[in-house]
């Protein structure tokens, strides 16, 4: 089985994830948004439910897909260590300009 990382390096799966951010949607629907074939969003939906990102959810004859975002706390606990770096270096670089600007 593949892990969210893995599952996540897939740009259409992000697409897919970013409208399930929106809102839960039809196939037929994300198939119209995304232009790709039924097949291949049903595709990546079958990997995004394996990994536990997205649930389904039946509607008589209609299939629900809505996102799980539990897993992505992985991801999120993975990128920690480096939003404190991006910081760091970002009130580095304002110290930076603002000794600029009072040298000007």
């Amino acid at each position: 089985m593949m892990t969210t990382f893995e599952v996540l390096a897939e740009p259409m799966r992000r697409q897919i994830l970013d409208l399930l951010r929106e809102r839960p949607r039809l196939v037929g629907e994300m198939v119209v948004l995304l232009s790709v074939s039924q097949p291949g969003i049903s595709k990546h939906l079958r990997v995004l439910r394996e990994v536990g990102l997205v649930r389904v959810r039946q509607d008589a004859q209609r299939r629900w897909y809505e996102l799980h975002p539990e897993p992505l706390a992985e991801v999120d606990a993975w990128l920690e260590p480096y939003r404190k770096l991006w910081g760091e270096r970002l009130d580095a670089l304002e110290r930076h300009l603002n000794a600029k600007k009072e040298e000007a």
